[in-house]
C-alpha cells in the first residue's frame, strides 16, 4: 500500500511541475521561426512599407519606409503637400524638413543621428544579436496585458537599452520599452505590435503604437501599415545625401550715374 501512495505521489509531483525553463538562445530561436525562418529572412534585400500615422486628434499623415540592406533607411511623410525626408546610409544620417522652411538636406544631430541607428537593422536586434554587437538578455516572463511574455533586455551598440516583450506563447514581439538619452536627459519610452500578417511567407506587424512611458493610449502615435513590398527595386541613390550646389553670387550692381547739373 505504501508503495502505491509514493508511486501515485510521484506521479501527481511529474504533472504539476513546471516546464523547464526556456533559454535565451532558445527563445530567440522560436521569434525566427515565429517571424518566418532565417533562410526567408536572409533572402530579403530590401523593403517598403506604406502606412498612415495619426495620434492625438490630428489628420492621417502618409508615410513610406524604405530599407536596404545591411542597414539603409529612409522615411518619407507628406503633409499639406510638403514631403520630409529623414535618412540613414549606414554610416551618414541627413533630413529635409521644409516645415522649417528648410528645402536643403542637413546632416542630422547626434540625437536623432543614434535614433534613426536604433531603426536601422534590417531584421531587427532579436535575430542573431551577438553578430551585431548587441548584449541580451532574458529576464523571465511578465504579464502584458494579461498575457504571459518573455522579458528580453537588449544593449545596442548606439547605448540605447531596449526590452522587448514576447507572446510567451506566439513568440512574436507585443511590447517594448526603450531608454537613451537625448539633450543630456533620458527619455524612456514604449510601443505595442499586433494586428500580425503574414507576406510571403514572413509575419509582419500591421499596426503600432508608441508614446512616452506610461502614456494613456489615446495620446500614443498609431502606425497602421496598408501594403509591405518585399525585394522591390530600391536604388542605393535613395540613401546618398544631395550635394547641395550653391548658386553663383549675382554680380555687384553698377553704381548709378548721376546726370550732370546744369550750371548756373
Amino acid at each position: 500500500m505504501l508503495r502505491k501512495t509514493l508511486v501515485a505521489l510521484m506521479f501527481a509531483a511529474l504533472m504539476v511541475a513546471p516546464v523547464s525553463a526556456q533559454t535565451l538562445d532558445e527563445v530567440l530561436a522560436k521569434y525566427v521561426k515565429a517571424r518566418g525562418g532565417a533562410d526567408k529572412l536572409a533572402a530579403v534585400k530590401t523593403m517598403r512599407i506604406t502606412a498612415k500615422a495619426s495620434g492625438g486628434g490630428g489628420p492621417e499623415i502618409p508615410i513610406i519606409l524604405e530599407q536596404k540592406r545591411p542597414n539603409k533607411v529612409r522615411i518619407e511623410f507628406t503633409f499639406q503637400g510638403l514631403t520630409a525626408s529623414q535618412v540613414y546610409d549606414g554610416k551618414v544620417g541627413w533630413s529635409i524638413n521644409p516645415f522649417g522652411g528648410k528645402k536643403d538636406p542637413e546632416l542630422m544631430g547626434e540625437d536623432q543621428l543614434k535614433g534613426m541607428q536604433d531603426q536601422s537593422d534590417f531584421d531587427g536586434w532579436l535575430v542573431d544579436p551577438k553578430s551585431k554587437g548587441v548584449t541580451a538578455e532574458l529576464m523571465g516572463k511578465e504579464p502584458v496585458e494579461g498575457t504571459d511574455a518573455y522579458k528580453i533586455k537588449l544593449t545596442l551598440p548606439s547605448g540605447t537599452t531596449q526590452i522587448v516583450f514576447l507572446d510567451a506563447d506566439e513568440f512574436l514581439e507585443m511590447k517594448s520599452e526603450s531608454k537613451r538619452i537625448v539633450r543630456g536627459a533620458e527619455r524612456e519610452e514604449e510601443g505595442f505590435s499586433g494586428d500580425y500578417k503574414e507576406v510571403e511567407g514572413l509575419t509582419f506587424p500591421f499596426s503600432q503604437e508608441g508614446g512616452p512611458k506610461g502614456a494613456p493610449p489615446a495620446s500614443r502615435q498609431k502606425l497602421t501599415i496598408e501594403k509591405i513590398e518585399l525585394n522591390v527595386p530600391i536604388d542605393d541613390s535613395r540613401f546618398v545625401m544631395p550635394v547641395v550646389t550653391t548658386p553663383p553670387a549675382a554680380p555687384p550692381a553698377s553704381p548709378a550715374l548721376k546726370p550732370e547739373e546744369p550750371k548756373k
